[in-house]
């Protein structure tokens, strides 16, 4: 306990001159000056216990701090933290006379006098009334922050911001806290990619193939909450070595009949959306469906110089440039049924699928100048792609808890998943020209069919022992069939009959399972100190099957143990250290493994690598979060280790740069980050995060070390003029990123956003506009090698202006909350937007 008091005392002389820097809230001297720790109170045998509501919704107020007064005087004698379930207990009282102090941001303070007894007192539901409240015909809600700090996790409120309305998943995903989303939808976590994607807690075959343009497949409007899960327990699954991004659809679980409709415009994206919700007694319907449609021009620059073993020596050098447009839309719906057939049981089924369709057509100048005699070229390539995909998710949840003892629980859940994609594309070539006219001298075609296919079955179970103990148990089974048939046929001139390509065309089938179990043991320590314990173990069988003449199969299988734990102290409410440690697996998903090799480009080809293994990493945090006085701070320092990393190579043979992924280097990361909220006046609302990541890369493989320092920082600012009337500030700024052969561009990201509420409050107006001073942004990067170096930009669309109304109908009822479980499926490293996948 001394060692933690010391740390917590070096932690709180480091941050001062942040809190000295603090608006006039910041405690004064003689608050802060106060010893660690509560009085302490009189020893005795009482127990007081209770639940915590939102006196509107009747759901749990997660995390809310509690404390427990003398019958006069403002000092508390004791204080604890509800937990997820929004339940608290305050054991070893004094009988006697008391008060209960219930708070939370966003809600009114809860005040109540409380007797306790020799034995135990169970005070019930205690509601909180939200601070901010919009009332009306049509929803109650109580206001939350923008960005909401737990013990375990940062959870950003999306439907609180404006600046999202009318946008896509990326726009939210930008805001988060310690997220960074580049302008093609690639996201980061801490300056590392490897991170799993969840949708309600589960994986959805929406995200199952490029997660960048999955996320500009999701409307921002039916996006409730963003959490961000840094170091998860054992109950997670073991993939995603950075953590856990999850992502929460809006659901209504109030009883009654009601909905909204809403729908967007803009010069970038449009969309327009539906929900209806019905809930009566024991059985409760949600339904929404939208529809989006997005469009963009681009145009690339790409620069090649090729060395024979040193800058002196030129080979070649190559210029490229090229020019398109992207244009795309589909559909997005989801439905699910809550039936309660009996007292402390529950079943819940949902169903949810898309429809997307996309078109890019595209123009690109490409001249290779030899400089050792070789033949020089100059020609066009005029390439038109058509991406179609649809996917869908099927699950079915039972959850069985246990009268008087709200801590137990047990849950049954399954899912099935298939995602399709068809991929074809077409390009004609031109010799000798700067345009594509006249008749091609060579042209290529493509049928490319991939498909995933996949199985969950998980249970669950939570038992209590006591207070202050628990365990956690479960096991699940995850079953992968995925497919990549691909052909290339190629002709020569328009006269020339398409031929079959053998040596470019394959079919490649890949089967994984996955079965894991896993235990946690969370304990007490005192009143002040709580421990968690796990592991999880995993066993992964691989089967690969190539079958272009012959059947070529591989098989792989791997054990993993992957424990994990948690200390954490709360010095008084609201103010806790943790620290933390995980063991992570990372996966390679198809689009790293898939063979099929994308020469569109002729001059930087691309492919996936079927012989990857997976990486694993050790992962280190230690976090200080507290509120003051309505102010939100949170420090975080971490550091990560990676070994048998995997990493794009890039080499060079001839007059081609080919891209593939290898095992093939060592990742250290060390890191801090710092996230603060706070409310200057009533009416205004003040966010920012920043995070800094020094990143070590080391391949011996190819005797390449490269590192580097890299940062994000980002600032939002809501102010309300009126009831009525609100505007809302984003700003972001995000340096380069280190690579192992070179650095990706920096960027930056803002918005502003004003909201009118009308109709008697049952509608609002928003007008949105992004990046507006600038019309495009360069996207570069740069690759430095022995053989080559390599300097690309992109140039993306990026300013924005978008106008979208919203109207709410029906009415609606309190009613209890319900306990809801769902899968889980974050195993797999999702793939960024170039690479092997198609």
């Amino acid at each position: 306990m001394k060692h933690t008091l010391l740390g917590l005392s070096l932690l709180a002389a480091g941050i001062s001159p942040a809190l000295a820097q603090a608006p006039a809230t910041t405690p004064t001297t003689a608050s802060a000056t106060k010893p660690l720790g509560l009085p302490e109170a009189p020893k005795g045998t009482g127990r007081l216990t209770g639940l915590v509501l939102d006196g509107a919704t009747k759901k749990p107020v997660e995390f809310a701090t509690v404390a427990l007064l003398p019958a006069t005087g403002d000092t508390p004698v004791d204080g604890t933290v509800a937990d997820d379930k929004g339940r608290f207990s305050l054991r070893g009282l004094a009988p006697g006379a008391y008060r209960l102090q219930i708070s939370f941001l966003g809600y009114a303070a809860l005040v109540r006098d409380v007797t306790v007894t020799s034995g135990p007192t169970d005070l019930g539901p205690l509601s909180l009334t939200a601070t901010a409240q919009q009332l009306g015909d049509v929803t109650v809600t109580g206001e939350k922050e923008t960005v909401e700090v737990k013990p375990d996790r940062i959870v950003y409120n999306a439907d609180r911001d404006l600046t999202n309305k009318g946008g896509v998943a990326a726009d939210v995903l930008r805001k988060v806290p310690l997220l960074n989303v580049d302008l093609d939808g690639n996201v980061q976590l801490r300056g590392s990619s490897n991170i799993k994607v969840l949708i309600n807690n589960k994986p959805s075959s929406i995200l199952a193939g490029n997660l960048a343009d999955a996320l500009k497949q999701l409307p921002a409007d039916q996006i409730a909450s963003v959490e961000v899960i840094t170091t998860p327990g054992a109950k997670y699954d073991g993939e995603g070595t950075a953590g856990i991004v999850n992502i929460i659809l809006k659901k209504n679980n109030l009883q009654g009949v009601n909905g909204s409709v809403n729908a967007a415009a803009g010069n970038r994206s449009s969309n327009a959306g539906f929900s209806f919700n019905a809930r009566r007694g024991k059985i409760g319907v949600n339904t929404n469906l939208s529809t989006y449609l997005y469009y963009s021009p681009s145009a690339s620059t790409t620069a090649r110089t090729n060395f024979d073993g040193s800058p002196d020596k030129l080979l070649s050098t190559l210029s490229q440039n090229g020019s398109g447009d992207n244009v795309g839309g589909g559909g997005y719906g989801r439905a699910s049924v809550d039936y309660d057939p009996a007292k402390n049981h529950n079943l819940t089924f949902g169903f949810s699928g898309n429809l997307n369709r996309n078109r890019n057509e595209n123009e690109q100048t490409n001249s290779l100048v030899s400089n050792v005699g070789g033949p020089s070229q100059l020609f066009t390539r005029a390439t038109e792609y058509k991406f179609n995909s649809s996917s869908y998710d099927v699950n079915g949840t039972y959850t069985r808890t246990f009268e008087g003892q709200p801590r137990r629980e047990w849950s049954v859940l399954a899912q099935h998943s298939r995602n399709r994609n068809l991929q074809p594309y077409s390009l004609d070539q031109y010799e000798n020209q700067f345009t594509a006219t006249g008749l091609p001298n060579y042209c290529e075609s493509s049928d490319n069919l991939s498909r995933n296919l996949e199985t969950t079955l998980q249970t669950d179970y939570t038992h209590p022992i006591g207070d202050q103990r628990s365990v956690e148990v479960g096991g699940k089974a995850i079953l992968r069939r995925v497919l990549s048939d691909y052909q290339i046929q190629t002709a020569t001139g328009t006269d020339g009959p398409f031929l079959v390509d053998p040596q470019r065309s394959n079919r490649f089938d890949y089967d994984q399972n996955v079965a894991a179990a896993y235990g946690t043991y969370g304990f007490a320590l005192g009143k002040k100190l709580n421990s968690r314990l796990g592991a999880r173990l995993e066993r992964t069988d691989i089967v690969g099957r190539f079958q272009q003449n012959d059947v070529t199969r591989f098989t792989s299988g791997y054990t993993s143990l992957l424990p994990n734990a948690s200390l954490s102290y709360t010095r008084k409410p609201g103010n806790t250290l943790r620290l933390a440690y995980s063991k992570r697996i990372q996966r390679p998903n198809i689009y790293y493994l898939n063979p099929y090799e994308n020469r569109v480009d002729q001059f930087n080809v691309s492919k996936g690598n079927p012989e990857l293994n997976p990486e694993f990493t050790d992962s280190y945090e230690l976090n200080y979060s507290t509120f003051v006085k309505g102010s939100v701070l949170n420090f975080s320092l971490f550091t990560r280790q990676t070994n048998n990393a995997i990493e794009a190579v890039r080499t060079q043979r001839l007059d081609t740069t080919k891209t593939t992924y290898a095992n093939i280097a060592r990742n250290r990361s060390y890191g801090a980050s710092v996230f603060g909220s706070f409310k200057p006046t009533p009416k205004w609302e003040v966010s920012g995060s920043t995070s800094f990541t020094y990143v070590v890369l080391h391949s011996g493989a190819l005797s390449t070390t490269n590192e580097g320092l890299m940062f994000n920082l980002n600032a939002n600012s809501t102010y309300k003029f009126t009831k009525t009337l609100s505007a809302q500030f984003f700003g972001g700024i995000n340096s380069s990123r280190v690579q192992l052969q070179g650095r990706a561009s920096a960027w930056n990201w803002y918005s502003i956003g004003i909201k009118k509420t009308i109709m008697k409050e049952k509608g609002d107006l928003t007008l949105n506009a992004d990046n507006f001073l600038t019309e495009r942004r360069d996207l570069n990067s740069y690759v430095n090698t022995p053989a080559f170096t390599l300097e690309q930009h992109n140039y993306i669309a990026l300013r924005g202006l978008r106008l979208a109304f919203g109207y709410r109908f029906g009415k609606i009822e309190n009613t209890p909350p319900r306990s809801r479980r769902s899968i889980r499926n974050d195993d797999q490293k999702a793939g960024e937007t170039q690479g092997g996948q198609q």
